[in-house]
């Protein structure tokens, strides 16, 4: 499987970024996908995602900023954002998770940073 990403740039506060990522050769059956970021935690922590059964869910950073969408005929997620702030700055990680058992599997991620 692979997860190919794009989008990560260099964006002012309060500035927008568009971040996609194409999935290919998923063999889930049921699968969530969405965006995580590292930040300087041991876990990746949840941006936003659309769940299996086509439910976005976010994490409390992207709530009223963020809007992600999954187009599951193409196997994309897209995550807009926008009002970014310095504290998004981060590397963003596209991650697709079996629904069925706890495998996931991750893009390479793609750096996204905010200037003040």
């Amino acid at each position: 499987a692979q997860l190919v990403e794009s989008g990560g740039g260099l964006v002012q506060a309060g500035g927008s970024l568009t971040l996609s990522c194409t999935a290919s050769g998923i063999t889930y059956r049921m699968y969530d996908m969405g965006w995580y970021r590292q930040n300087s935690g041991t876990e990746r922590e949840l941006v936003a995602k659309v769940t299996a059964d086509g439910r976005p869910r976010y994490g409390d950073s992207a709530k009223g900023r963020f809007t992600v969408s999954r187009d599951n005929t193409k196997d994309t997620v897209t995550l807009e954002m926008s009002g970014l702030r310095v504290a998004d700055t981060d590397t963003y990680y596209c991650g697709v998770r079996d629904r069925l058992s706890p495998e996931t599997t991750w893009g390479r991620g793609t750096q996204v940073t905010v200037s003040a």
